[in-house]
């Protein structure tokens, strides 16, 4: 089939969507060019409409860490249907009471958890909570980070240096809304600072009466943006001694970094977590945890100090079976054995193809998480890839990829992410494919 063919299928399902839904797609992230329409997904490969197949890195944004439709957590999802497992709305039961008792067993931070339905919903229960527990409203986030879609977090994730402006320390940058329709005063309570930069959170807290530091560990939504060494450290020492909690959003590192998340390969607590994404490798849930004296406010017996904390469906029981079967089988070893060999066996591939070349990159991994960055320097903050990075080789080289079979996002600096679906035999193909793109471009 021709590719004019090809696209005319496409612009079909295209043209309809549009016709019935807002934006044409329904998270609008998803608006890409090429706008391939997929068809379905298994293990590694995805396959769209016209039944070509595709080595997955996108991973939908990252939660697949298992894989797209793993057998086994699948077959716990089917089984919780079989027992006749509901949405019982009415007090606990044995499913997310097992959820709850594994994730305070294997993050040492959590002395409670409440359960969500996104990530999104996490993030804003932990402000909330902050809020409530310190008696103040400024939230300190990262430029470049991303922490959901709410009224406090919807800042730009990939502003211009037009936007933000030269790099200060210590000091601030303006909210770019990534959203209309944020109301002034909310934007006035977030405080924005560049990543790895203790100088400048020291100075909004000096400034302020700041309720939270909320950030992803490592930024790993403009790529993959690793810590300094000490400065996770530093900030949650920051943050007790102004009385500030530290949140981790984890929603995108937690257990792909490890089995703990960021901040057990770090050996952190901070005060309250987010998890999402890939807890249940795929199936929409989100979690929020922490110290029991700030999660205690979600029951507070004064009615004055309580949290909010609801939702119809939270802990729905295929949302949970699917979480527990995914963190049953994370507690084997093998599995990130498995995963750090293949991710290992792309990351060096990549690397040798750059160096013969001749290509500056910097290829920078969080685990199964990494980003070629055309840069010859891997970035410390927003500021290092907006200067540095070559966006349009970037772009460029996404695009063939993906036309050759590999998918990555055709957004440039997006993360890139390796399964346990993923097999020798996908990461070979992948280096042959990329040799030839690096040929083209």
């Amino acid at each position: 089939m021709s590719s004019k063919q090809l696209l005319s299928k496409f612009d079909k399902y295209n043209a309809e969507a549009a016709r019935y839904i807002a934006g044409g797609v329904v998270s609008l992230n998803r608006k890409v060019n090429p706008a391939i329409v997929f068809e379905r997904a298994k293990g590694s490969k995805l396959y769209d409409v016209e039944g070509k197949t595709y080595i997955d890195y996108h991973a939908s944004f990252a939660p697949y860490l298992l894989g797209h439709n793993f057998d086994a957590v699948n077959e716990a999802v089917i089984q919780a249907i079989r027992d006749e497992r509901s949405l019982y709305g009415s007090g606990t039961n044995a499913m997310e009471i097992e959820l709850a008792k594994l994730m305070c067993e294997l993050i040492p931070s959590l002395d409670l958890i409440q359960v969500s339905n996104t990530g999104s919903e996490a993030t804003a229960h932990a402000i909330r909570l902050s809020r409530a527990y310190t008696g103040r409203e400024d939230v300190i986030m990262m430029i470049g980070g991303y922490n959901g879609w709410h009224n406090e977090v919807s800042r730009a994730v990939m502003p211009s240096l037009a936007q933000v402006g030269k790099r200060v320390s210590p000091g601030e940058y303006p909210f770019v809304p990534l959203s209309a329709g944020i109301p002034d005063g909310t934007k006035r309570r977030v405080h924005l600072v560049n990543f790895n930069d203790l100088e400048s959170i020291e100075y909004v807290m000096k400034r302020n009466p700041v309720a939270c530091v909320l950030m992803e560990p490592a930024m790993q939504n403009v790529g993959v943006v690793l810590p300094k060494a000490g400065y996770l450290k530093g900030l949650i020492e920051l943050c007790e001694a102004n009385g500030t909690v530290c949140i981790f959003d984890e929603v995108k590192t937690g257990f792909r970094t490890q089995l703990g998340g960021y901040q057990a390969k770090e050996g952190l607590k901070p005060h309250l977590s987010v998890f999402g994404k890939a807890v249940a490798n795929g199936y929409p849930l989100g979690i929020i945890g922490g110290k029991r004296e700030i999660m205690e406010q979600f029951d507070h017996p004064e009615p004055a100090k309580k949290v909010l904390i609801a939702g119809t469906y939270n802990a729905h029981p295929v949302n949970t079976a699917a979480a527990i079967a995914t963190l049953e089988i994370l507690k084997n070893p093998a599995v990130y054995a498995h995963i750090s060999a293949v991710s290992n066996q792309l990351y060096d591939g990549l690397k040798t193809l750059f160096q013969e070349k001749g290509m500056a990159v910097s290829l920078v991994n969080n685990a199964s998480a990494f980003c070629v960055y055309f840069a010859e320097n891997a970035p410390a903050d927003l500021h290092d890839i907006l200067e540095n990075v070559d966006f349009a080789t970037d772009l460029k080289y996404r695009k063939a990829l993906i036309n050759k079979g590999v998918y990555h996002i055709p957004i440039p600096c997006k993360q890139g992410s390796v399964s346990y679906s993923h097999s020798p035999e996908d990461i070979a193909k992948t280096l042959e494919i990329t040799r030839e793109v690096l040929h083209e471009i």
